[in-house]
């Protein structure tokens, strides 16, 4: 990875008219900033398809995309739509901030009339689609249909035969739910067909996708339902042991994520097929992978399922350097980031070391300690420097209310912050001067904004994933700014 820079920012974040970022035009813009900036990555959140929270790390399928992403002015365009069947519906008031509970009943109403105008149109791409994806497609779409004829109930509360997938109650469900389950191919077929013309114009302006997958898959999901074998349930396909954090200064009893843990003894007996699948589907829609929560592949907190807290957690060895191994054989060299923030012991230094991906460095963790391994005079050259991330809060409103006095003062005398540059922007130089060969500041953090436009606060619920840019603040005159900063660091 030679020496560049770039913005993460999620595509529901993206500006336009219809509630949330899509695949759309203003994507299709956002392109054309990041290169007018002298960029050369756009890092994005999951594109998976979001559950109760609305967050991309709770996802009903590793491998199926968010029909939120969908454009309607494509669809439209392309005949699947009239702008009076999607132009008035309630999309939410405010440009600023997703509102998640009207989007869940406007944009599928929308798409189901997009579904019943596209029915005789696209028979035989449709079919060359399924063949493409049909590693995962058929089970999703039929956990989906089945799901919206439960009244979005979980699989776990589905009558047995058909949690338990017995051969003849799926066969029912098939023949009776057959329209539901063609809708859901269709809405899966354009998420693919829009962004796989986004990635395409992205690549082709220089601009590589840093995409971003969840070490774990959400107990609601069809990747449970559909592949038991490979996490730790009892017969009835109930975890037995779920997935969090163990107690710190952070959190005194610890982080209860409640994602079932995988069975890796089984999962290699298997070859870690079911791992390398999910590697080489990610890479068909990104260019670089982040995996997320990444020393739990060394050692993870394994907890009782039914826990109320993390406490009673124990640490449990994971696969290690062999699942790596095991995917480079199968996929060749892949481009990996290792998502290693937390407690990390030799034992996990080490993993990282032989894997050889570049790990994070946070600026925001650099100035508590006065040797901390976040300082830019500690980074090595293979590292990925951030101001922060989608679960920090911005740099405004981590200096303003989350710093110490003796944190303020280390920051501002360290990196030689000033009002006549912005100490916003200062922050962001003290990123992109840095050794490391990539840096990445979040979009709030270049537009100056505070606690507000924050995206993720872990363990809260009903506040998150909502932020959004607005058309104006994606000006020529930041771009360039943006350009400035990155040609003057050799950036670009």
């Amino acid at each position: 990875m030679k020496r560049s820079s770039g913005i993460l920012m999620h595509i529901s974040s993206l500006p336009g008219k219809y509630g949330i970022g899509t695949f759309g035009k203003e994507a299709y813009e956002f392109v054309d900033f990041l290169k007018k900036s002298g960029q050369s990555y756009w890092q994005i959140l999951p594109l998976g398809q979001t559950s109760y929270g609305d967050s991309p790390y709770q996802c009903f399928s590793a491998f199926a995309g968010n029909p939120y992403f969908v454009d309607f002015d494509i669809l439209e365009k392309e005949g699947f739509l009239s702008k009076e069947e999607y132009e008035n519906e309630d999309f939410g008031g405010n440009d600023k901030s997703v509102e998640y509970g009207t989007l869940f009943v406007s944009r599928m109403k929308v798409l189901r009339r997009a579904y019943e105008n596209s029915k005789g149109k696209l028979v035989s791409e449709i079919e060359n689609f399924k063949k493409e994806q049909e590693l995962w497609l058929e089970d999703y779409s039929l956990y989906m249909a089945i799901k919206n004829d439960h009244n979005l109930e979980s699989w776990q509360n589905w009558e047995e035969p058909i949690k338990l997938r017995e051969e003849n109650a799926l066969n029912e469900c098939k023949v009776k739910l057959k329209d539901e389950i063609e809708f859901w191919t269709f809405v899966q077929y354009m998420f693919f067909k829009q962004w796989s013309a986004l990635k395409k114009y992205a690549n082709d302006n220089g601009i590589k996708i840093i995409g971003d997958i969840p070490i774990y898959v959400s107990e609601d999901s069809a990747d449970i339902w559909s592949n038991p074998k490979y996490f730790k349930v009892d017969e009835k396909m109930i975890p037995t042991k779920v997935a969090g954090c163990p107690p710190d200064a952070f959190a005194v009893t610890g982080q209860l994520w409640g994602n079932p843990i995988y069975d890796w003894n089984e999962l290699e007996k298997d070859g870690f097929s079911w791992w390398i699948d999910r590697v080489r589907e990610s890479l068909k829609i990104y260019d670089v992978v982040r995996i997320d929560h990444f020393r739990g592949f060394e050692s993870y907190w394994e907890i009782p399922y039914g826990d109320e807290t993390a406490i009673n957690g124990k640490w449990v060895k994971g696969p290690g350097i062999k699942l790596f191994e095991a995917i480079e054989k199968a996929l060749g060299k892949v481009d990996i980031i290792a998502e290693d923030l937390g407690f990390l012991t030799d034992e996990v230094k080490e993993f990282l070391r032989a894997t050889g991906f570049p790990g994070m460095k946070i600026l925001q963790f650099a100035f508590g300690d006065d040797d901390s391994s976040y300082i830019p005079y500690n980074y090595p050259r293979n590292c990925i420097a951030y101001t922060g991330t989608h679960d920090n809060n911005t740099f405004r409103g981590w200096f303003e209310t989350m710093t110490t006095e003796e944190e303020r003062k280390n920051c501002v005398k360290y990196l030689g912050l000033n009002e006549e540059e912005g100490y916003g922007w200062g922050f962001i130089r003290g990123v992109w001067e840095s050794i490391a060969n990539l840096s990445i500041a979040t979009m709030q953090d270049f537009l100056d904004l505070g606690n507000e436009a924050r995206m993720n606060e872990p363990s809260t619920l009903g506040k998150n994933w909502k932020w959004r840019a607005t058309k104006d603040q994606l000006s020529d005159e930041l771009a360039d700014k943006i350009h400035d900063l990155t040609k003057t660091f050799g950036r670009i």
